[in-house]
């Protein structure tokens, strides 16, 4: 852990203190470590290396049971703010993007979705979001009725990241024009994985969203 500090600038006694604040629900620390980060990185610098690493590992230590639930639901709505402070919700949508979906798939982890979420939406994009813990017969249903182009679906576990195959394959069967974005811890770890379920890109932290968004829009 401490090699991986070292080869990681943002991994620093300060990101540690910010996991803490973050815990403890400590604004005061939070917006001067912030502020801090702010004076020589540029915000998604801060969002991809701070936030979103505070918020897996939160989310690592739910699932080993070594904290409670009500302290990651806190410590999402915290990021919520953070991401409205960083980037100020703007009412001007684009209009140029095509119909646009975002769910958690099978879990119910939703702190990479909320910031993707979040990030989008500051930005301008119309997301259409269908929630977590979806099936993939009620998802496939949706995406359907919404006639949605781009598919943002994020997995926790490795069982749900195989389901994403077949919400790819009764989704092409109609459309194979339709574009599916995966991303979570399954993904993370085997960077083939994306491909073998089917979808058609995967990202690795909340920007990378931005950048496939606009690169597979028809």
């Amino acid at each position: 852990m401490e090699q991986e500090h070292h080869d990681d600038p943002y991994r620093s006694t300060l990101q540690r203190a910010f996991d803490e604040a973050l815990l403890a629900r400590d604004r005061s620390t939070l917006w001067r470590i912030l502020e801090e980060l702010s004076a020589t990185h540029a915000p998604m610098d801060i969002i991809d290396h701070v936030v979103t690493p505070a918020l897996e590992h939160i989310g690592a230590a739910w699932e080993e049971g070594t904290i409670a639930l009500s302290q990651v639901y806190m410590s999402g709505r915290l990021c919520e703010e953070i991401i409205d402070r960083f980037f100020p919700h703007s009412d001007i949508v684009r209009a140029d993007m095509p119909p646009i979906a975002i769910a958690v798939l099978h879990d119910y982890h939703v702190l990479g979705k909320r910031i993707v979420h979040s990030i989008l939406r500051t930005l301008g994009y119309h997301i259409v979001d269908y929630g977590h813990g979806i099936e993939v017969d009620p998802l496939v249903k949706r995406v359907r009725q919404d006639q949605i182009a781009i598919l943002l679906l994020s997995t926790l576990m490795l069982p749900s990241a195989f389901l994403v195959r077949d919400v790819s394959q009764q989704l092409k069967a109609t459309n194979p024009h339709i574009k599916i974005i995966v991303g979570g811890a399954p993904f993370r770890f085997d960077d083939q994985l994306w491909q073998q379920v089917g979808a058609d890109a995967m990202g690795r932290s909340a920007s990378d969203a931005i950048g496939l968004i606009d690169r597979l829009r028809p």
